[in-house]
């Protein structure tokens, strides 16, 4: 399993022109399960989402199709890992090693 940090990489104005493309993709993600989870940081800096296991190279690729990634306004950070230990009603998440 993955978790994707995006941060943007330009002002939140140049960014903005791109969040209803963004928001599409995100949906068609969720809706294939290509990513489980996506969400905005707090801070306005970014988001996260959790991606199941996949060939790292396929994520690199699905990742260089978000449309944030396409125009240059932010870029993703991967980081691999194996969820163990879930709260009741998650549990298929440790299914995703």
């Amino acid at each position: 399993m993955f978790i994707v940090t995006v941060t943007y990489t330009a002002p939140l104005e140049d960014v903005e022109p791109w969040r209803p493309a963004h928001g599409d993709w995100l949906k068609q993600q969720i809706a294939r399960r290509t990513l489980l989870v996506a969400g905005r940081q707090k801070a306005l800096t970014g988001g996260v989402y959790l991606a199941p296991q996949m060939p790292v190279e396929d994520l690199g690729r699905l990742l260089a199709t978000d449309p944030y990634v396409v125009n240059g306004v932010a870029d993703h950070t991967v980081t691999e890992f194996t969820p163990h230990l879930v709260v009741p009603g998650l549990e298929a998440l440790t299914s995703y090693e």
